[in-house]
């Protein structure tokens, strides 16, 4: 495994992994880090083909092949791990506890779900294509993704010399989104045997009722609603995630 897969943020005790969403980094759970890491040894993850524009994946893009990157950093750290994940890595997470139930102690799956057969990345493809390779500044990405999703995106993206690159390529963004539309992660769902918090927005990306199902279906797990968050509800409610999150990790 790379060296550089995961990064330690600082705490001590066991260990807690942050696995972030389609076109983020690990960078971006910088505000959770001061709570975090009072909770265990916290460390950061980048998910192949997020890890800079000119770093490619040698294999081809599947659920599978992210798992095993996954699986690969967690074994590094000689121990189980908690798994804190946000959407695409939140589904990496739980797929990857049912697979390796030895490597993950316990889950945090927020605003994701098993099945978006049917869905397809053609409504939002013309905006991502669109984007340009390099911002030029702060204000630029704000303007592009707004306050929210603009923090997050500044956090991720390459550092240049003009400014703020992107750290991977949109067609391979697509791809791995597209492949969500074409199979379902129920059976991996419903094989998990570790504990899990499930957190759904109130404006998910995720279809109806789905995390309300996969609180019924699972193996031992709690679910939290909240209403007034999108997407990125750690970042747009991150007192109620804070205390969501604490809650459950302390009870373990």
């Amino acid at each position: 495994m790379p060296a550089n897969l995961l990064t330690c943020r600082g705490g001590q005790g066991e260990p807690l992994v942050l696995v972030h969403g389609l076109m983020g980094r690990g960078s971006t759970w910088s505000r959770q880090l001061p709570w975090l890491t009072r909770l265990g040894t916290v460390y950061t993850y980048d998910a192949p083909w997020h890890r800079g524009r000119d770093v490619l994946g040698p294999y081809p893009i599947s659920t599978e092949r992210f798992v095993a990157d996954l699986a690969d950093a967690v074994i590094a750290l000689g121990m189980p791990a908690r798994l804190v994940g946000h959407s695409m890595g939140a589904l990496h997470s739980w797929c990857l506890a049912a697979e390796r139930p030895d490597l993950v102690s316990a889950l945090v799956i927020e605003d994701m779900a098993p099945d978006f057969r049917g869905r397809t990345t053609g409504p939002w493809e013309p905006w991502l294509h669109a984007l340009p390779v390099e911002f030029d500044s702060a204000e630029a990405i704000f303007a592009e993704f707004g306050p929210v999703a603009g923090r997050y995106f500044l956090e991720s993206f390459d550092r240049s010399a003009s400014g703020w690159r992107l750290h991977g390529h949109v067609e391979r963004w697509i791809e791995i989104a597209a492949e969500w539309g074409t199979r379902d992660y129920w059976a991996q769902w419903e094989a998990v045997r570790s504990p899990a918090l499930l957190i759904e927005a109130g404006n998910s990306v995720t279809p109806p009722g789905q995390m309300r199902q996969m609180k019924e279906t699972g193996y031992c797990a709690r679910y939290l609603y909240v209403p007034e968050a999108g997407h990125l509800i750690h970042d747009e409610a991150p007192q109620i995630y804070r205390q969501a999150v604490q809650s459950f990790l302390t009870s373990l």
